[in-house]
């Protein structure tokens, strides 16, 4: 073991100066077990990816079976696979509104891409308007318009023409006018730190939107596939984007990212020039087999009810906690925020955490904001389990 953690940290890119370092061994239901066989509960599914829990049986037999029969043969669009049209089929039949028409890319970031150029080719306008603490991925484009300067600024010059408004601040939507190709959304802010919106925001935006004939892309890459109590977390408020971005477990554990939009949106990217937008592996699949075996699993145990019923209850166990240290809780079904006094505290918290086997971390954009998004299949004595762990973790501050 000591061999291969020092090959991790001398051949693998480290994104932080503090990796976890938790070797992994399995990953099943909502934990992890290490090399020594200690088992962590995941309060983060692997950021919102396992929402059928880790390693499912069916998702696993999804994809042992697709593997069997072929793996890559094709970009996409040039032959037919049944588990491509399948998943994007059933995708269709739940999406909200007219969006029936899918483009699998491999993550979500990628969709984001193919979202933005879609809107550019299909209105001609160049600008496009984004809000204050929004994530949508780390390259160029979705890294544009990414609503936090601190990760901006060392990779200018990005896209041009990216205005940036107030999230859920109603007035600053009239600075969308009829040179906005689109507005990028998060129906609710996660690295942002859980931020949801009140109930006339996003319902207004829609309207603006309309109003002024630019596009309206929901990010939907980890509020979506039951995470906040609803299939999509855009029909909290009954709001129908032009374009849903979807990702994270979209793919069942398997990497896979898609935007989804009307027949009449998505065609723009067949013409003047045809092949407007390709890619070499997004459908993979085997990702779009698990993908459809994760989906079915989420729809037929009814996990996105489950997850508003059992979220709900969480949110008040935790509120109960709220002292100096927790100064808020919020959430959405299973996306919930602790929020604590400072970011020293917000640390000594999560390596309390860790060392009492959660897996838990703050958010990208806020390092005051523990966010929780266990598997939607997280068990009663499991959250108990966590919720004890949390409480002493805040009274030992």
């Amino acid at each position: 073991m000591a061999d291969l953690r020092t090959s991790f940290l001398r051949h693998l890119c480290q994104t932080s100066p503090q990796p976890l370092g938790l070797v992994v061994a399995r990953a099943q239901g909502t934990s992890i077990w290490d090399a020594d066989g200690r088992e962590y509960l995941d309060l983060l599914a692997g950021m919102g990816v396992a929402n059928v829990g880790h390693a499912h049986p069916e998702v696993v037999r999804a994809i042992t079976a697709q593997a069997q029969a072929y793996l890559h043969v094709a970009v996409y669009g040039e032959m037919v696979q049944q588990p491509q049209v399948e998943l994007a089929r059933r995708i269709a039949q739940l999406a909200p509104g007219d969006l029936s028409v899918v483009y699998f890319t491999n993550s979500g970031a990628e969709a984001v891409e193919g979202a933005l150029k879609t809107a550019r080719k299909l209105t001609g306008r160049s600008r496009l308007v984004a809000f204050d603490g929004a994530f949508h991925g780390d390259t160029f484009g979705a890294l544009s318009v990414g609503g936090n300067p601190v990760y901006r600024q060392p990779f200018e010059p990005l896209l041009a023409d990216v205005d940036f408004l107030p999230f859920d601040e109603e007035p600053a939507l009239e600075r969308i006018d009829p040179s906005v190709a689109a507005v990028i959304v998060e129906p609710v802010q996660g690295e942002g730190g859980v931020r949801i919106p009140r109930d006339a925001f996003l319902p207004a935006l829609r309207r603006r939107c309309t109003e002024v004939g630019a596009l309206l892309i929901v990010d939907e890459v980890i509020t979506g596939f039951g995470r906040t109590g609803r299939l999509f977390a855009c029909e909290h408020w009954g709001v129908v984007p032009d374009i849903m971005v979807l990702a994270k477990a979209l793919g069942g554990g398997m990497p896979l990212g898609a935007f989804v939009g009307p027949a009449a949106i998505m065609q723009t990217l067949s013409h003047d020039p045809p092949l407007a937008h390709v890619t070499t592996f997004g459908g993979h699949p085997v990702s779009c087999a698990a993908g459809l075996a994760a989906l079915e699993v989420l729809l037929r145990e009814r996990l996105a009810e489950r997850a508003a019923r059992v979220g709900a209850e969480w949110l008040g166990a935790l509120q109960s906690l709220r002292g100096p240290v927790l100064r808020a809780v919020r959430g959405a079904g299973l996306l919930l925020a602790l929020e604590l006094a400072t970011p020293e505290a917000t640390r000594r918290f999560a390596a309390h955490c860790f060392a009492r086997g959660l897996v838990l971390n703050w958010t990208l954009h806020h390092d005051t904001v523990i966010r929780l998004a266990p598997p939607l299949t997280i068990a009663s004595d499991e959250i108990d389990r966590a919720t004890e762990i949390i409480g002493d973790a805040l009274r030992n501050e």
